[in-house]
């Protein structure tokens, strides 16, 4: 099984590198984030040449998640389903597959960390660790993938001295992250490669940051322990981001032998 990532930052203004991509590298499942689209105006027909399943919750001009898969999935939900006044649809889709349970999110970003959107980010992986306990468990297989809006590591940016206020690797951001993962999950990419430094997001305000290399690892894969050891390529696709109008994030992607 093939699985791939990618924060289209709109949809629409993605359509022809996401289906190009789609088209060229046929994914079993694609789980896309920040597709900025009402649900009445998603572009289903630039997509119904390929063979795929859309699953879609969105909101007018931001957030919005979505999830093409091969095989038609066995459950589809959205947003974090614990009564809470905010349960964020537009920010988590759930699917089962085969069995296997493919949570893709798109973490708030938090904006600054005096913001009371960033004590948000907080309490939202709060929230998102007691869904895992919920809707999964650690001895089964379980997918989260998606924008996370969290590089874990000092190696997962550029300039790590520079960003340590920054609400997407303050160190208090970066210990929810862990309490988080910590649940049960393993990232994969991490698992194969303990010390390469790769980013999956370019800030495009920045014309330089691409070719300079000055990035963030935000963009994130992981699994419970059954689906380690089927784990054997993740890979990170810098070509979207080098084409015409691409978003900020590029496609990071994962197979395993299942």
């Amino acid at each position: 099984m093939k699985i791939a990532t990618y924060n289209v930052n709109s949809i629409r203004k993605r359509i022809g590198i996401l289906h190009k991509w789609l088209q060229q590298h046929n994914p079993d499942v694609m789980c896309l984030q920040e597709t900025k689209v009402q649900d009445h105006e998603f572009p289903l027909q630039a997509f119904a040449d390929l063979p795929y399943h859309i699953n879609f919750c969105g909101e007018k001009s931001y957030n919005g998640v979505a999830i093409f898969t091969r095989t038609p999935p066995e459950l589809v939900s959205f947003g974090l389903e614990d009564g809470e006044p905010q349960e964020d649809p537009a920010r988590l889709a759930r699917v089962v597959i085969n069995g296997i349970t493919i949570i893709n999110t798109y973490i708030p970003q938090g904006f600054s960390i005096d913001s009371p959107k960033y004590a948000y980010k907080l309490a939202w992986f709060q929230r998102l660790r007691r869904y895992f306990s919920r809707v999964g468990s650690t001895d089964q297989p379980v997918i989260w993938c998606g924008d996370m809006n969290v590089a874990p590591e000092p190696v997962d940016v550029h300039s790590p001295e520079k960003h340590l206020k920054h609400v997407c690797f303050h160190e208090d951001v970066r210990r929810a992250y862990q309490e988080t993962v910590s649940w049960g999950f393993v990232d994969v990419f991490r698992h194969h490669f303990p010390h390469q430094q790769q980013f999956t997001f370019w800030d495009y305000r920045r014309p330089e940051a691409l070719e300079a290399n000055r990035g963030w690892r935000i963009d994130h894969i992981l699994v419970t322990p059954p689906l380690l050891p089927h784990s054997h390529t993740v890979k990170v696709d810098v070509q979207p981001r080098r084409e015409d109008g691409p978003s900020d994030h590029t496609v990071l992607w994962a197979e395993f032998s299942l």
